[in-house]
């Protein structure tokens, strides 16, 4: 099995995909490898990071879906009261839109550096959207 890197703002942690909880999220992401933009800080949601991905479609519904992703877990959310999006956690979060509470599927979790994922939220809160890549390795 290849493993995942993910680099955000320069920093890399090894990651795993949730593949026996969301193997339907896992294999439409996977298709898009490796996969480049950037995160934004998130506006109602708490200490986390996003990637807007406006009328994108995974083809994807619900599995392995949470409203409160723990630091270093990537949740998607396949659309529906808001756009789709990729929330990673690097604090406490209550996932949300300006509609209300949202769930995402919970389909990667970071597994190094994990003390460094709080310095990821205030520089792209302080220094605005930085890069992030999903790698296969």
């Amino acid at each position: 099995m290849a493993q995942l890197k993910v680099t955000i703002a320069g920093i890399v942690f090894d990651a795993k995909f949730e593949e026996e909880k969301a193997p339907k999220t896992v294999a439409a992401f996977r298709a898009h490898l490796p996969y480049r933009s950037k995160v934004v800080h998130v506006r109602w949601s708490g200490e986390g990071v996003w990637i807007p991905l406006g009328e994108t479609d995974f083809g994807v519904s619900y599995e392995n879906h949470t409203s409160f992703p723990a630091p270093g877990q990537f949740v998607l959310y396949p659309a529906g009261i808001s756009e789709t999006e990729i929330l990673l956690a690097y604090g406490g979060v209550h996932f949300a839109s300006k509609m209300g509470q949202l769930a995402g599927n919970h389909f990667i979790t970071l597994t190094s550096n994990l003390d460094k994922l709080a310095e990821i939220g205030p520089k792209v809160l302080w220094d605005g959207a930085q890069e992030i890549l999903f790698e296969e390795v």
